[in-house]
């Protein structure tokens, strides 16, 4: 049975007990557009009490606020109270809620595209906030004053940019003034809030629109300073014809593929961050970055800390960000050095990283296709097999334990993937040969 199917049925049995029940906002938005819904919200004039009682498995997610979460066939709906909010203090929650009529719940919601009702039974949309209208126009505009809605719940500063962004939709003129006025009061969100938000408008195919209404609302100067101030710092224009360093990480954005992952797009804003700490002229008047890409590293890893980022995802894309420039090496890597520089598991993501700054400045890929051909080279057997020599293997063979040890190992792995040593016994008689273990191979 299709989500929408079992939504409907859930409507159905609230209708049976006397309450009225219809679909309600995104889902709504979606059907009119002709976009799969990915959830089915329901809004009801049935308490939360009355819910739990008519549905066997529900979970409190939100009773104050009139929230239940109903399962039902694997899938997880809400069912919401029609209500009106009352006073909003901390700038996200109201401080109390009143239970009320459809027309009085669509009148509390964010934006008209999202205010909209759909009856499931009769197959009609009931439309309380112009939204239909807005949808036909493509426009997000605040139900009511923009600056009330936006005083109540900050988060709707950057939903706003996000929905606009997405849907490919113009921002209505008093909203977008309202949005740019508050854009400074989005502090008062909390980081994980604000993480997920500019995930959601990031990873979107649409990013770089979404870039453009962070940074025009004045949004980006407040969430991601260290971007923002990326404005006007010039880079060698034999290397970037393209521009400033803003410039360039706002083109590199727009050569993703649609499909990316959190690293990923992030590594691409953050790569060069560390560039204007690190600007200087040397003798020739040439400019120069050096070490930029380990101060963007730990730049990186601050921003990260403060959005709340995943350890997962704060190590997979500082690694990104710290080794970008090595890849202007690899042609010149012994085999060894490479194949562990191929090995990485974020290697996939730090190649999609290579291409895009490189085509998104001097254009030349010789090093991406060189490690495309080696990616192709090495398939046929495991970057790193598993070691022929061990410390046990030392141990065994009458050696003691002590600090050479892993430098012994290193050089044995090095040449068994050189294909120089292939076997237990062949590293071991090369150990033998290595004046007290200092010999570098």
């Amino acid at each position: 049975m299709s989500m929408e199917s079992t939504a409907t049925r859930l409507v159905e049995r609230l209708r049976a007990h006397g309450h009225e029940a219809l679909f309600a906002g995104g889902c709504v938005r979606d059907k009119l557009l002709g976009k799969a819904a990915h959830d089915i919200d329901i809004a009801t004039s049935a308490t939360p009490g009355e819910v739990q009682n008519l549905f066997p498995r529900t979970v409190a997610v939100g009773a104050q606020f009139g929230v239940i979460v109903v399962l039902e066939d694997n899938e997880e709906f809400q069912i919401a109270t029609f209500r009106t909010d009352g006073a909003y203090q901390d700038g996200r929650h109201p401080t109390s809620v009143t239970f009320t009529t459809a027309q009085g719940d669509a009148l509390r919601r964010d934006f008209t595209v999202n205010g909209l009702f759909f009856d499931p039974i009769q197959k009609h949309v009931l439309d309380f906030v112009g939204g239909q209208e807005d949808l036909k126009a493509r426009i997000i505009r605040c139900i009511g004053n923009p600056e009330a809605r936006f005083h109540e719940d900050k988060l709707r500063l950057i939903r706003c940019v996000r929905f606009a962004a997405s849907l490919g939709f113009s921002i209505d003129p008093q909203t977008w003034d309202a949005l740019c006025e508050n854009a400074p009061t989005i502090t008062s969100v909390s980081a994980e809030r604000i993480r997920d938000e500019l995930v959601k408008i990031f990873t979107h195919p649409s990013r770089v629109k979404g870039f453009d209404l962070l940074d025009q609302s004045g949004l980006m100067a407040v969430l991601l300073p260290e971007i923002d101030a990326l404005k006007g710092c010039e880079q060698p224009p034999e290397f970037h014809p393209e521009g400033d360093v803003f410039v360039h990480t706002r083109l590199m954005l727009s050569l993703l593929p649609d499909r990316v992952s959190v690293p990923l797009v992030f590594s691409v804003l953050l790569h060069d961050i560390g560039k204007p700490a690190t600007y200087t002229l040397d003798e020739t008047g040439r400019i120069r970055f050096s070490g930029h890409e380990g101060v963007s590293a730990r730049m990186t890893e601050d921003i990260f800390d403060r959005l709340r980022f995943s350890n997962a995802e704060t190590e997979s894309t500082i690694i990104a960000v710290k080794n970008h420039m090595a890849f202007k090496d690899v042609q010149n890597m012994r085999v060894a050095t490479l194949k562990r520089f191929l090995a990485r598991p974020t290697m996939d993501d730090e190649m999609e990283l290579h291409r895009v700054d490189c085509t998104g400045s001097h254009g030349m890929l010789d090093n991406y296709f060189f490690l495309q051909k080696k990616q192709e080279e090495f398939s046929h057997e495991p970057l790193i097999p598993p070691p022929i020599l061990t410390g046990r293997d030392l141990i065994e063979a009458g050696r003691q334990p002590g600090p050479l040890f892993k430098k012994i190992l290193d050089n044995v792995q090095a040449l068994q993937l050189e294909g120089a040593l292939k076997s237990r016994e062949e590293a071991l008689e090369w150990v033998a040969t290595q004046k007290e273990f200092t010999t570098i191979a």
